[in-house]
């Protein structure tokens, strides 16, 4: 099997199951009642969308450092989703099957961004 060559962020399969996460977040929020649209709504839907663009302007920097910087900042966002997303299940806004579902995306977004963490050959 040929390796594809990775041109852009979009190549990245970090970056294509965060934004598979960030599309997650936007169908079940749209199901959360109205009064938390400004508050858990909006905040889910930023640390989802923080997780993908860290992982994309991470893409585009040139040293080792500056890329494990953006990496790090996209597994902080991940935690706070997390974060919300537990409360969003005690709640009740929620329910167990699609919790659980969406809890293991990030688990899967996290090990993957980890494993963008430890390259060392910042060419990609």
């Amino acid at each position: 099997m040929e390796k594809k060559k990775i041109r852009s962020f979009t190549d990245l399969e970090a970056w294509r199951e965060a934004h598979k996460l960030v599309l997650m977040i936007y169908k079940i929020t749209d199901e959360f009642p109205r009064k938390e649209i400004f508050c858990l709504v909006s905040q889910m839907r930023r640390a989802a969308i923080s997780v993908s663009s860290n992982i994309a302007e991470g893409f585009s920097r040139n040293t080792t450092g500056e890329k494990c910087q953006f990496y790090a900042m996209a597994l902080g966002s991940l935690t706070e989703l997390q974060n919300q997303l537990l409360v969003a299940r005690d709640v009740k806004y929620i329910y167990k099957d699609k919790f659980v579902k969406i809890a293991n995306q990030t688990v899967s977004v996290a090990k993957l961004i980890n494993g963008l963490k430890r390259i060392k050959n910042t060419k990609y």
